[in-house]
């Protein structure tokens, strides 16, 4: 019996230390403004991949399709999720797009083999087509020109026939076409991951650089009113500062935006590590700033040059699938409610974000026998995008760290906070890590008097947790709670995304 109850005491230490929950404190001040959160930041991207247009967006044959042949429940889910921007036609595929082969008599268009993807693309929706569905959804057009296989007089040209008034060759084209009236597309591309071998086109810094800027001249001297993102690298195995730099070296004057891109795999099933991925996007984010700065102080330029996250997402169950149709779990949810605590944590720089991509193709929504369904990965962009705009503000954040593998003293909790001053309103996100234990947190106000009630939105289910067309086991909760003019206490469970909202009044 004497052997036995040193045993049974360590039983009952080790087992009452994972009951604990485990404690942190939160403060957050509405006078320490960081940044605007702009809207663009919660955006998504289309490609004409798989399932993502045809059978997707676009499925005239459908008993959902509308007299355009959009599929009205994609429609639907696209404003519900709050998607502000849309990238188009690509990804991959622009660089070998000829956007003349999309317009005109969709019986006189031609088909062709997209290189990209080993797909045929009937170019059935096009330009005139693209930019109806934005309008129907109320998102702002993005545009990425073919900087590949494409001209300069290709990219000229589309701007040409998109934004300019009635009395030129291809403004003429476009009434022709139907839509008289200039689109005014505000977001141009130039080029997509150009720095990858996997690219049509593929050209090294120098190259690209030296090619986008005689295409940056050409659109802006077309329409000076447009927005030009750089392709910046997305390949970061090798020298990817030092092509963004070169990049914006040469296109400092004529670029808005350089993009980033950046997908997550957890094919080590290793869950510690999975969390920690975005701590190296917010790293590439900062380093891109930082040559964002040096380039800008060196031609000693007033005009600004952010980032715009124009890729992002989880993906690697399906990656060498050929319709990359990845099915979502509620671990993956919480990766991508991180990848949005990282941009609007980084508001001051990062203008853009696209999720990848909008329906089937690595996707937050799924057509499945005909029917819609929304995957798990849909709920934290949809609650960012509807409750999130305002100023971020710089929270102050003390909770236990970890380590997994190359990632040092990674917080379990990770956590922003915005001021929306026109609804007098803060929205605290907070995504606790850890896989087994909930965080019983303090968060402290120091500026203003919250309300007495705060509004919970949470998403929170087994991590392995995932949706079909037949179940949804992943969804907010949603319930009220009590709140102090200074503060509250709140446990966020177990790897969860959970978002408050308060009303606060200033002193």
């Amino acid at each position: 019996m004497k052997r036995l109850i040193p045993i049974l005491l360590l039983w009952f230490v080790v087992a009452f230390s994972f009951a604990q929950n485990l404690k942190a404190k939160i403060k957050i001040d509405i006078e320490g403004k960081t940044g605007t959160v702009d809207k663009l930041l919660f955006g998504n991207f289309t490609e004409h991949l798989g399932r993502c247009i045809y059978g997707g967006i676009y499925e005239p044959q459908s008993p959902q399709a509308d007299a355009n042949g959009f599929r009205k429940d994609v429609i639907e889910a696209t404003k519900n999720l709050g998607v502000s921007v849309v990238r188009w036609p690509g990804g991959n595929f622009a660089s070998g797009y000829h956007w003349e082969d999309g317009i005109g008599s969709k019986e006189k268009r031609p088909h062709r083999k997209d290189l990209a993807w080993g797909d045929i693309e009937p170019n059935e929706v096009g330009t005139d087509e693209w930019l109806k569905f934005s309008s129907v959804t109320g998102a702002e057009p993005y545009i990425c020109v073919n900087m590949g296989t494409g001209s300069l007089d290709e990219a000229k040209n589309w701007v040409e026939y998109c934004n300019a008034k009635a009395g030129l060759y291809y403004s003429d084209l476009r009434t022709k076409n139907g839509h008289p009236e200039p689109y005014r597309v505000k977001y141009w591309g130039l080029g997509n991951e150009i720095d990858g071998w996997w690219q049509m086109g593929h050209k090294n810094a120098e190259d690209y650089s030296k090619f986008a800027l005689e295409a940056a001249k050409l659109m802006k001297w077309s329409d000076d009113s447009i927005k030009l993102i750089a392709s910046g690298s997305s390949n970061y195995v090798r020298d990817w500062a030092e092509w963004n730099r070169t990049v914006l070296n040469y296109l400092h004057d004529y670029i808005d935006y350089i993009s980033l891109h950046h997908y997550s795999s957890n094919h080590d099933k290793d869950h510690n590590k999975f969390m920690a991925v975005t701590t190296q996007v917010e790293n590439s984010i900062k380093i891109t700033e930082g040559i964002i700065n040096e380039v800008r102080s060196k031609y000693k330029m007033t005009k600004p040059i952010y980032i715009a996250f124009d890729e992002y997402n989880v993906w690697y169950r399906a990656y060498n699938e050929q319709k990359l149709e990845e099915h979502y779990n509620m671990q993956d949810a919480l990766v991508v409610a991180l990848y949005l605590n990282v941009f609007v944590r980084n508001a001051h720089i990062v203008k853009m974000a696209n999720m990848a991509q909008l329906v089937n193709v690595i996707a937050p929504m799924m057509v499945t026998d005909g029917k819609l369904w929304l995957q798990p990965i849909y709920f934290p962009l949809q609650l960012f995008a509807q409750n999130c705009q305002g100023s971020n503000l710089n929270t102050w954040v003390q909770c236990d760290k970890y380590d997994a593998g190359d990632y040092k003293q990674v917080p379990y909790l990770d956590v922003t906070s915005i001021y929306n001053e026109k609804l007098q309103e803060v929205v605290i996100n907070v995504v606790n890590r850890h896989k087994d234990k909930a965080i019983e947190t303090s968060i402290a106000n120091q500026f203003g008097k919250l309300d007495s009630k705060g509004r919970i939105a949470e998403l929170n289910s087994n991590l392995d947790d995932e949706n079909s067309v037949k179940e949804q086991k992943v969804k907010i909760q949603t319930k009220e709670i009590a709140v102090s003019e200074g503060g509250l206490t709140y446990t966020f469970p177990a790897h969860s995304f959970t978002q408050i909202r308060i009303k606060i009044k200033l002193q």
